[in-house]
């Protein structure tokens, strides 16, 4: 036998003889039993740290690097001319790959990235999958359409957020982690929890809210439900991904007090409650270095602070200094490229990278192979129970609508309602979620048309068959098929004539129209016809209000949108308005469960809806300068995010956080406060009764007001909330809450540290952030510092924040 005798030929010789022996266990030829039962013997949770020492330089670099994504140079070239099209280009870099690694054949083909097995350590390749809304892969193997591997579209998470229900959250992450598990897949890329600090975030539909708490409990619920399955999370992006505009370069500026309440709290509460098993730091800088290469925000403030046991990746392809990424913390670097590699190890050949440091690294990794199924050769289906998920997605889906206005009780439709003018592109062609990593490969999509048509109404079939002729036309699909990846345009909205919709007034019972909104990864949104309506979309709305009010007929407006857009310039011309947000492959079925009174919709808004634009307190300064090539945007408003201005600031909102309307109506009994079962603490209780006609969930928000100290603080700030169960006509439900004085602490970046200022705090039981049902009142005698922390994060400029008058 000829042995390779340079370390390329050795390279080349290990990845042919790995790649026949997956092909070879793949076909059945052998058994991999006895190499793994011999090799889970050297790896396990004892020898794992001796192991590291053993291992080889080129082994260990191997290990906190991954193993790349390869495309044809032809595909490679669709793709950027697909970029360019879509003047994403500069959001994307696409470094040399490993190509000889790349030949091996793919566990599981269209996941997101896969990391390199060590046989003599009996060290597997781990699977990642995207994303955020169910698992991203393949649908279609080798051209074999007879068996599919399709996965579930659950709704986006900001309606999982607008559920205000954790369990409800947990329930679909459950049903996610079981499709991860039987797919075989280790770890899935997600939740996504940055915060929506501005309406045109083009992936704002992949976010949970504005808010910090209800971020973090939102994803703390996800992760705890994915991870039931044995398979892990990933938190992600870590932190401050709050645009898409130059998302690889763009430095935000930003003070650390405004880091440590609204953009890492988030993150912090996922963390300390539900221990995810991956964290993915962001593409952006932080204060002048990239988050990938800060040791402070993923060793000191993740790990030191926060007690984070898990692994860190970083965001596909980035940060830029391969070797500071190592030293920050960052484990694992993906998707992977031979520039890395040769980074690192040179570093350590010069003495410039700490073997101790990549030590350290490969440990992490480590500890996720050790936690990973593939490790544990747990079985897999890839057949999920698609059937029953998809109930799941149905059911979330009826969670998190929330119903904006309904006038005269429009809603739900009556008995006699039978015939129904459907308008709308989106109607017809419903928008399950965003595009991107968050896009899922699902076997199907119920629209709105179908679902109505399945609750056994008729639609009225002129106007079907002129909405499908138009859809046909103007056909999504991209014609190429690197462009799939980031979405095709989005449907212009069909004009209608006014004679056409005078005609369907005479004919139908009810009209419901339908307004469509797509983005995604790569681009953020626009104000003219996006985040505004367009002419087009205004006129159908005032025509289609105007006939069919004159038949005496009512009209229902269904927003099938990923995220905010204006409404109070035609909000008070329809009847009624459901926000359904991006409801997923069910979301036909689900809006109709809703329109119908089967479900009564119970959601509230995560994020403030503004009269217009300019009212938003980042709108000065989204998405940075210099305008027409953003290099950094400083976060002038600090800690005035969402409802946080509006309210400190007196600043009139179409519709409030926390708002939402229901079929039914309920009563609150007057809070009871008494002494927690631990110093410093308060339990507050309160009953809410069902004291309507239908049976019916309500959210109960509770806001603290603090004393005025040394910082200025928010009007109010959300620190609890809960949602009742199903509250059938005339029943009640006791609800308690503990507080302590870490929530009502404020960071103090002069003393790095929590404090909860002496004096007395307000806690308001309210319906929403301006509808404040009653209130008690609590005393700190002292001050009391919670969390003494590390100096970390700071701006390298003065930011002229954001301050309310005293």
């Amino acid at each position: 036998m000829l042995y390779p005798k340079s370390h390329l030929q050795w390279s080349c010789f290990f990845a042919r003889l790995i790649q026949r022996i997956f092909q070879a266990c793949m076909l059945g030829m052998i058994s991999c039993y006895p190499l793994w039962v011999n090799a889970q013997q050297k790896l396990n949770a004892s020898t794992w740290q001796q192991i590291v020492h053993q291992m080889t330089l080129d082994e260990k670099v191997h290990t906190v690097v991954g193993m790349g994504i390869y495309l044809p140079p032809a595909a490679m070239e669709q793709l950027r001319r697909a970029l360019h099209d879509t003047s994403m280009l500069h959001n994307f870099h696409f470094p040399p790959m490993d190509t000889n690694a790349l030949k091996i054949p793919e566990k599981v083909p269209g996941a997101a990235g896969r990391t390199y097995a060590h046989a003599r350590w009996g060290i597997p390749s781990l699977t990642f999958s995207d994303g955020p809304a169910g698992v991203r892969i393949n649908p279609i193997r080798n051209n074999d359409s007879s068996h599919t591997y399709y996965a579930t579209a659950f709704p986006v998470a900001t309606l999982l957020a607008s559920s205000w229900d954790t369990g409800c959250v947990y329930a679909v992450g459950q049903a996610m982690g079981n499709e991860v598990k039987n797919y075989g897949i280790d770890v899935l890329l997600g939740p996504g929890m940055n915060i929506q600090r501005n309406p045109l975030c083009g992936r704002n539909f992949e976010y949970y809210s504005e808010d910090p708490v209800i971020t973090g409990q939102m994803a703390a619920a996800m992760v705890s439900g994915i991870q039931s399955n044995g398979v892990g999370a990933c938190i992600k992006h870590f932190a401050c991904n709050n645009q898409e505009t130059n998302r690889n370069s763009i430095d935000v500026i930003v003070s650390e007090r405004a880091l440590r309440e609204i953009y890492l709290r988030g993150f912090e509460i996922a963390v300390r409650q539900a221990q995810p098993w991956t964290v993915m730091s962001s593409y952006n800088k932080i204060n002048g270095t990239y988050t990938s290469e800060r040791h402070d925000l993923l060793t000191t403030v993740l790990r030191d602070e926060w007690g984070f046991q898990g692994m860190v990746m970083t965001d596909w392809f980035g940060g830029k200094d391969a070797v500071a990424q190592m030293q920050a913390g960052n484990d694992l670097l993906m998707p992977g490229t031979p520039l890395q590699m040769q980074a690192i190890e040179q570093a350590v050949r010069k003495g410039e990278l700490d073997t101790n440091v990549l030590n350290r690294n490969v440990e992490n990794v480590l500890r996720l192979v050790l936690k990973s199924p593939t490790f544990h050769h747990i079985a897999y289906s890839d057949h999920p129970d698609l059937q029953a998920h998809a109930r799941v997605a149905r059911w979330a889906a009826t969670q998190g609508m929330v119903l904006l206005k309904n006038q005269g009780d429009a809603l739900p439709l009556s008995s006699k309602i039978h015939q129904v003018a459907l308008f709308g592109t989106s109607a017809y062609h419903l928008i399950p979620g965003g595009t991107g990593s968050g896009t899922v490969h699902a076997p199907y999509t119920i629209s709105l048309a179908q679902g109505l048509h399945d609750a056994g109404f008729k639609l009225d079939t002129n106007l079907q068959n002129t909405y499908q002729h138009y859809i046909h036309a103007h056909n999504p699909t991209p014609k190429n098929p690197m462009a799939a990846l980031f979405g095709a345009p989005p449907i212009p909205e069909m004009p209608v004539s006014a004679e056409a919709i005078a005609k369907a007034a005479t004919r139908n019972d009810v009209a419901i129209l339908s307004i469509g909104r797509e983005s995604g990864e790569g681009a953020d949104r626009h104000i003219t016809d996006d985040f505004e309506l367009s002419d087009t979309e205004q006129a159908i709305i005032s025509e289609v209000c105007r006939a069919f009010h004159a038949a005496h007929k009512p009209v229902i407006v269904v927003l099938n949108i990923g995220g905010v857009i204006e409404t109070a310039s035609w909000r008070e011309k329809p009847d009624a308005i459901l926000l359904a947000w991006q409801p997923g492959e069910e979301g036909g079925h689900a809006i109709a469960d809703v329109l119908t009174g089967k479900v009564n919709p119970s959601g509230r808004l995560a994020v403030t809806f503004p009269v217009k634009y300019a009212d938003e307190p980042s709108a000065q300064n989204f998405p940075g300068t210099p305008p027409e090539h953003p290099e950094k945007v400083v976060y002038q408003e600090g800690i005035y995010v969402g409802y946080r201005y509006f309210h400190t600031f007196h600043v009139p909102v179409a519709y409030p956080f926390g708002y939402g309307l229901s079929y039914t109506s309920f009563q609150y009994g007057k809070p009871q406060l008494k002494e927690g079962p631990h110093a410093h603490s308060w339990e507050l209780s309160v009953v809410v009764t069902n004291t309507g006609k239908r049976a019916g969930k309500e959210v109960v928000q509770l806001y603290i007001h603090a004393p005025a100290s040394q910082l200025d603080k928010p009007a109010i700030e959300l620190k609890k909330f809960t949602k009742t169960k199903l509250l059938a006509p005339g029943e009640s439900e006791t609800l308690h809450f503990v507080f302590t004085p870490d929530d009502l602490s404020s960071f103090d970046p002069e003393r790095s540290a929590w404090i909860a200022d002496a004096g007395t705090y307000t806690v308001y039981l309210a319906k929403n952030a301006e509808q404040m049902i009653a209130s008690v009142q609590l005393s700190l005698p002292e001050a009391i510092i919670t969390e003494k922390v590390h100096r970390v994060l700071q701006p390298q400029e003065q930011i002229q924040e954001l301050h309310p008058e005293r």
